[in-house]
């Protein structure tokens, strides 16, 4: 299962995200710097509204919905990768996830201390690249060190290292992510061995006061984090309210959604966040349904059918015939299999076919 990993600078709300997410009370989320020290490790699953229309259709009362990993990360402070604060400790944690979820306080609030004194989105977000980029800096100076003997005398794989650490080496010297640096399918494989901090997929979460999650795009500190991330960074930035997700933890679902309602607000931010973390990590799902149960299952964007069927069972992969399949979409405007398969909707697919984010899908094998 791939994980996201919750990061920022201490007392921004890591800890009381972590919580509102998983809906636990593992972290401890308290009013002074690293409170969080070792991580928590939650299994999220994925909001998605298309489980419970496909549950009309199957007539079933079970739904199984798609699950990611969150890891709450110690907070990082200025100096962590010459080892200020946890950095050392922190950065390991950093390197053993997929993606990062950075969490940016957007709030002013006088009894909550910022570990710099003033509230600055902006100045925090480029405090935690700096970091990133110095360690990222330091990780490929050391691996083209080791390298350069083989490199050398000609060795293949070592040059075919070093051409790929001598691109991300500029970029980095610049203040860059590793991210921004462009690569070859093929330089790509080659780049994950060295585990670069800054080569991760980045989303923001930009953390505000209750009242005012359901106006967050008007809030200042919001829409320069917008921006910035934008113009220097293509990625996006989701607005959260981690105290007002962290009160839901305890309503039923009735409860929560008109405490919501109160709020102005349809939905809580954390279902936005966790959806975009997912696509985030490159995943998408498709659907099986029926009468024993409807479940999302979770691809690799780009996966083709037997690969998908292998999601449930090695076997439907190896025997993998072929796929019935229909988009999501169609049947819910058909209303039944049957329909669907009746307007030419409902089709066989072959081993060749990439599997769409809500197709539905049965699969035939033969082992």
């Amino acid at each position: 299962m791939l994980r996201a990993g919750i990061v920022g600078l201490p007392n921004v709300g890591k800890s009381t995200l972590f919580n509102a997410v998983t809906r636990t009370r593992k972290a401890e989320a308290a009013n002074y710097p690293f409170c969080t020290i070792d991580p928590n490790v939650g299994i999220v699953t994925v909001p998605d509204a298309r489980m419970y229309e496909l549950q009309k259709i199957a007539k079933t009362t079970v739904v199984i919905p798609a699950a990611i990993e969150f890891v709450d990360i110690a907070g990082l402070v200025k100096g962590a990768s010459q080892g200020e604060g946890l950095g050392n400790k922190f950065l390991t944690h950093i390197r053993e996830v997929d993606a990062i979820v950075q969490v940016v306080r957007c709030f002013e609030d006088a009894d909550i201390h910022h570990v710099t004194g003033t509230v600055d989105p902006v100045r925090d977000i480029e405090v935690i690249n700096t970091e990133l980029v110095l360690a990222d800096l330091e990780t490929v100076k050391k691996r083209l060190d080791k390298l350069a003997k083989d490199a050398k005398r000609g060795d293949k794989v070592a040059l075919a290292e070093e051409t790929v650490l001598k691109k991300f080496e500029p970029v980095l010297n610049e203040g860059k992510l590793a991210l921004s640096v462009k690569l070859t399918p093929e330089e790509k494989v080659i780049s994950k061995a060295f585990f670069l901090l800054t080569d991760k997929p980045t989303i923001f979460a930009c953390n505000v006061k209750e009242n005012e999650l359901a106006q967050g795009d008007k809030n200042l500190f919001v829409a320069k984090v917008q921006d910035y991330v934008k113009t220097h960074l293509a990625c996006e930035a989701v607005v959260i309210s981690a105290q007002i997700e962290s009160d839901l933890i305890d309503l039923t679902p009735e409860e929560a959604t008109a405490f919501l309602k109160e709020l102005g607000v349809d939905e809580s931010g954390i279902g936005a966040l966790i959806r975009a973390t997912y696509h985030l990590l490159g995943l998408r799902t498709y659907f099986t349904a029926g009468e024993k149960e409807v479940r999302a299952w979770t691809i690799h964007t780009g996966d083709t059918a037997p690969k998908a069927a292998g999601v449930i069972h090695s076997d439907f992969e190896r025997g993998f015939i072929k796929a019935e399949t229909v988009a999501y979409d169609d049947l819910i405007k058909c209303g039944s299999v049957a329909a669907a398969r009746e307007k030419g909707l409902y089709r066989m697919e072959g081993k060749e076919y990439v599997v769409k984010d809500g197709d539905v899908l049965l699969f035939k094998f033969n082992v």
